[in-house]
């Protein structure tokens, strides 16, 4: 008798063999590490570039050249394997993003205060403010001076360095903050990140007229030209962000999540390029797109609202099929947005509408249309496309599963989807459920991780 209810599948049980298992257990392995090293999105794209050239792909675009790249200014990239099928039937697309929310430092960010030398930081996508307080922070980015040089910086990360913090209010003194709402409580103006305390080992007497009216401040701006050798001038050009310190970890006895931070969407991009480089050759012409810019919008050079990716289309239809308009490649593609949903919170279900919210462990979470009240801001994929995928995945045994993200005209949400769907292309979201996503440990499940490779290998290889 024909089955006629649907119940999603669980990860774990559909991967329950030893095979299964032992290649789950390495991919995770894989992916802790990834994400432990790539904290900016200069350093996930200096990875993902790593990795694509070990495997051949160059920034040779000629018709001989099958596997090429191109990145943007070391923050977005692009990404191409030529398959059998004429490029005029389009590519098999994946999209993702490689920031995520932090704190980024201000243009002139070091202030002395008592007793501390601090760097005061503007927010960067949505956080909640209060996470980033009373916690071990690392810092990011990268300096450059005025003769062009470029410093790469990342302090907070091993053993035998220091950490930073921004510090939180006392209980015995925060009772009128326990009264106030939780935008008003924790104001983004005092998200001061503590940089040093000490003036120094050399002495300075209160009348020297050499001693400095902020020995704090002197002191650190010492420091950072003993180790990087530049002076204040150059904080103001610089790129600083300051993330979580230490590194991705498994969660739980079984070990059965990764916790960590950038899960949204490194987890996204990770799996995309692990596909990219499994996938089997077939009749495909296989791509990937990594932008930046995505928790604030997609707007700028390296965001998905520029045309970084019509010039790399265009450039490889010039390429591989010059007779063909680039606009056709574009308008018979098929995409997938991959980006991450929120999973179903044990402790707060009220957020949610069971009946369509993601369960971690169930595998990669589609979401048909995205935007928010009345769907607005929205991509909606066709019920074809859709169909085809489900179809798909159901014939290869690969579990999914099909969420909103929270109530309606409670939750919702933006993806780079829309910028693909602009193009005419058939796309979709497609990524893996977090918990306490946005925040600095976001959780996902292993399984759901191992899923996700296998959804997006089987996508590039139909």
């Amino acid at each position: 008798m024909t089955k006629l209810e649907y119940n999603a599948v669980n990860a774990w049980e559909t991967y329950a063999a030893p095979e299964h298992r032992k290649a789950m257990e390495e991919l995770t392995k894989r992916y802790t590490v990834f994400l432990s090293h790539c904290k900016t999105e200069r350093e996930t794209i200096a990875y993902v570039r790593d990795r694509l050239t070990e495997a051949g792909f160059n920034e040779k675009w000629n018709h001989a050249t099958h596997c090429v790249l191109r990145d943007l200014r070391g923050k977005a990239l692009f990404a191409a394997r030529r398959g059998k099928n004429p490029l005029a039937q389009g590519l098999s697309l994946i999209a993702a993003h490689v920031d995520t929310p932090r704190l980024d430092f201000k243009q002139r960010p070091l202030i002395e205060q008592p007793g501390v030398a601090q760097a005061k930081t503007h927010y960067y996508g949505g956080i909640r403010k209060y996470q980033w307080l009373a916690r071990p922070l690392a810092l990011h980015g990268v300096i450059v001076r005025e003769d062009g040089e470029r410093i790469p910086v990342s302090i907070g990360e091993q053993k035998d360095e220091p950490v930073f913090c921004i510090a939180d209010l006392l209980p015995h003194l925060a009772q009128k903050q326990n009264q106030q709402i939780v935008s008003d409580a924790f104001e983004a103006e005092k998200l001061n990140i503590i940089l040093s305390h000490s003036p120094g080992e050399t002495p300075r007497k209160q009348d020297d007229k050499d001693t400095p009216k902020e020995p704090l401040k002197a002191h650190l701006l010492e420091l950072l030209h003993q180790k990087y050798g530049i002076r204040e001038e150059d904080l103001i050009t610089a790129e600083l962000q300051a993330v979580p310190a230490g590194p991705a970890t498994l969660v739980g006895l079984d070990r059965s999540l990764v916790g960590g931070y950038g899960q949204d969407d490194r987890i996204c991009v990770f799996t995309a390029l692990e596909a990219l480089l499994d996938a089997n050759a077939g009749g495909a012409n296989m791509a990937i797109i990594l932008w930046d810019k995505e928790e604030i919008g997609s707007d700028g050079a390296t965001g998905a609202s520029s045309r970084f990716f019509e010039y790399c289309v265009e450039d490889l239809t010039h390429a591989w099929e010059p007779e063909t308009p680039s606009r056709h490649v574009l308008l018979n593609s098929c995409a997938l947005s991959a980006d991450v949903t929120a999973a179903l919170d044990p402790d707060f279900p009220e957020v949610h509408e069971k009946q369509n919210a993601a369960q971690l462990g169930y595998g990669p979470c589609f979401a048909k249309f995205t935007g928010s009240r009345g769907k607005y801001g929205a991509s909606e994929a066709d019920a074809e496309f859709f169909a085809r995928l489900r179809s798909l995945y159901n014939a290869k045994g690969i579990p999914w599963q099909t969420a909103e993200l929270g109530k309606v005209d409670l939750g919702g949400g933006g993806t780079v989807a829309l910028f693909l769907a602009a193009y005419g292309m058939q796309v979709i979201d497609l990524g893996p459920a977090l918990l306490s996503m946005h925040s600095p440990f976001e959780l996902s499940s292993c399984a759901d991780i191992y899923a996700t490779l296998q959804a997006y290998k089987a996508f590039f290889e139909a």
